[in-house]
């Protein structure tokens, strides 16, 4: 189970992830961001703070995301050290932020 919260303000718009990121609710957070995308210049935060669980296709999904300039926030060692991984991946001028909120 995945719960998503969406957050909007002048300076940003925040994806709130809860649960698990696998299977149906990777669609379900792809129709979410495809939806919420902010106005030019706005940073899209995720947070998955409160993730509990990756699957492949959920990884990526948050790569595609944080390509296209989304900010991921983590904590933990699990979800931190993927967000370090999708940051490895390629170069871009998104930012990651672990274990912090």
């Amino acid at each position: 189970m995945l719960t998503i919260t969406s957050e909007k303000n002048r300076d940003s718009v925040r994806l709130r992830l809860e649960g698990s990121l696998t299977g149906p609710w990777v669609g379900e957070l792809e129709h979410e961001w495809r939806t919420i995308q902010p106005a030019e210049g706005i940073p899209l935060v995720v947070d998955l703070t409160n993730v509990t669980f990756v699957g492949e296709d959920g990884k990526l999904l948050l790569t595609r995301m944080w390509r296209e300039g989304a900010q991921l926030i983590a904590t933990g060692c699990c979800i931190g050290y993927l967000v370090e991984e999708i940051a490895r991946s390629q170069p871009t001028t998104s930012s990651i932020r672990c274990g912090t909120k």
